[in-house]
């Protein structure tokens, strides 16, 4: 049987047995095509995807899934969801009402070019990068495609679908000039094909690697800072966890019992807007059928929201904000959307050090206290001039960080960080700089 045939047998098998189902079908196609030496070197094309079910019984949760839409495999699955409802400790929980939220498509012709046509477009691209003769080696040369559709009905009355996806060039290069090599990469994503410009995005890998070539060691001290967007994209999914509605109900959020609060500089005001229409991370509605909508989490400093599911939301007191996230084969999580940090007016020309990379985020942050402690580069900046620095590494608490912004820029970038970010490049009067 198709997903729309399983939904609604699944959801009269459910009403019989008296339990309350909600059934959330994903599947995801992803296309990936390499290129190396001039040609098309290895094309991937997968799907995975199957149903998932959260059953409520008498305040009890369980989840099940398959892969496979027989009768005799959902059978199963639904007997499953049932079974470790009854393993779990009764805590109130209940699937939130529904309604019809119709069928949408967030693609358009987006994904619609031929092979050919995308294979040509990954081979211009290494073929313009490697035209660079500091180009010592492209390492990797990628074209990526990845569609999602997702089903949703429940005993509760919620039913729709939605189709929404994505293409992208990436490049991991590495340049050599004289005694100095750099590797880096970088990428450029968007929901049409016919507007990615192998071109561009060549000369966007070039110009962020090749600037670092011929760095030399940063000297120790406190200096002004200027965060690239693509650093300020790394800390804004940090800052992430900070206001998510599973952190604040296990009771990890730094942010717990500020709502209302002064925790930014006045010129701070980050969003989470699933309703963009150039979204890459937008939806119409949520894992549980809540519609999107524009959620200001930090209103020029001060903490407005957090981001709910209605599970997070009932443990909270608070209100579902349509941010239920999970997938055919996981539970109910929370998740952002589009997640953005709000352009200004820009920075102010200074010296000091542009920090244009963070390595060892992960291991290097603690989400939960802030603390952030890592590698870095950049480029210092004395008396208008820029120059190529290595081998130094920042410490700060993010939290404090943000109370201490004095500029924001209007360069607005967006990146694929687990949800999709958007950033601009953030000043600071000071930062601490660890080098030689």
């Amino acid at each position: 049987m198709n997903v729309d045939q399983a939904k609604r047998w699944l959801l009269e098998r459910a009403g019989e047995r008296g339990v309350d189902l909600e059934v959330l079908a994903t599947f995801e196609r992803k296309l990936e095509i390499q290129a190396d030496d001039g040609r098309v070197s290895d094309l991937t094309h997968a799907t995975q995807g199957g149903v998932g079910l959260r059953v409520v019984a008498d305040g009890r949760t369980g989840y099940a899934s398959s892969e496979e839409l027989t009768e005799d495999a959902l059978a199963w699955a639904l007997d499953e969801a049932i079974e470790n409802a009854a393993l779990q400790e009764r805590a109130g929980a209940a699937l939130p009402a529904g309604r019809p939220l119709g069928r949408h498509e967030l693609v358009g012709e987006g994904l619609s070019a031929g092979i050919d046509a995308k294979g040509a477009a990954v081979t211009a691209l290494e073929r313009a990068v490697t035209g660079d003769a500091r180009v010592q080696t492209m390492q990797v040369a990628r074209y990526v495609e990845e569609e999602t559709e997702v089903a949703l009905g429940s005993t509760q009355g919620a039913d729709g679908g939605y189709r929404n996806g994505y293409v992208g060039l990436m490049g991991v290069l590495v340049m050599r000039e004289g005694e100095s090599v750099k590797q880096g990469w970088d990428v450029e994503i968007g929901k049409e094909f016919h507007a990615l410009d192998p071109g561009r995005t060549a000369q966007s890998m070039l110009d962020k690697v090749g600037r670092h070539l011929g760095a030399r060691p940063l000297r120790t001290g406190r200096r002004r800072a200027v965060l690239e967007p693509d650093v300020v994209a790394t800390l804004l999914g940090l800052f992430g966890y900070a206001i998510s509605g599973k952190s604040l109900a296990e009771g990890t959020s730094r942010l717990a019992g500020r709502l209302g609060e002064r925790i930014a500089s006045e010129l701070v005001t980050i969003v989470d807007d699933a309703t963009r229409p150039d979204g890459l991370g937008s939806r119409p509605f949520d894992a549980e059928g809540a519609p999107s909508q524009r959620v200001v989490l930090v209103d020029r400093g001060v903490l407005r929201s957090f981001l709910h599911n209605s599970e997070t939301a009932r443990r909270t007191g608070q209100a579902t904000t349509g941010h239920a996230a999970r997938s055919y084969a996981s539970t109910l999580g929370v998740a952002a959307t589009n997640l953005v940090l709000e352009p200004g007016a820009g920075i102010p020309a200074g010296d000091g050090v542009i920090v244009t990379d963070l390595m060892g985020v992960h291991a290097g942050a603690n989400p939960i206290t802030g603390d952030v402690s890592v590698q870095a580069m950049g480029l210092e900046v004395v008396g208008g001039e820029r120059s190529p620095v290595d081998d130094f590494a920042v410490s700060f608490n993010l939290f404090e960080l943000l109370e201490r912004v004095e500029a924001v820029g209007d360069d607005l970038t967006w990146f694929p960080k687990g949800a999709m970010i958007a950033a601009p490049s953030l000043a600071l009067a000071d930062l601490s700089f660890a080098g030689a």
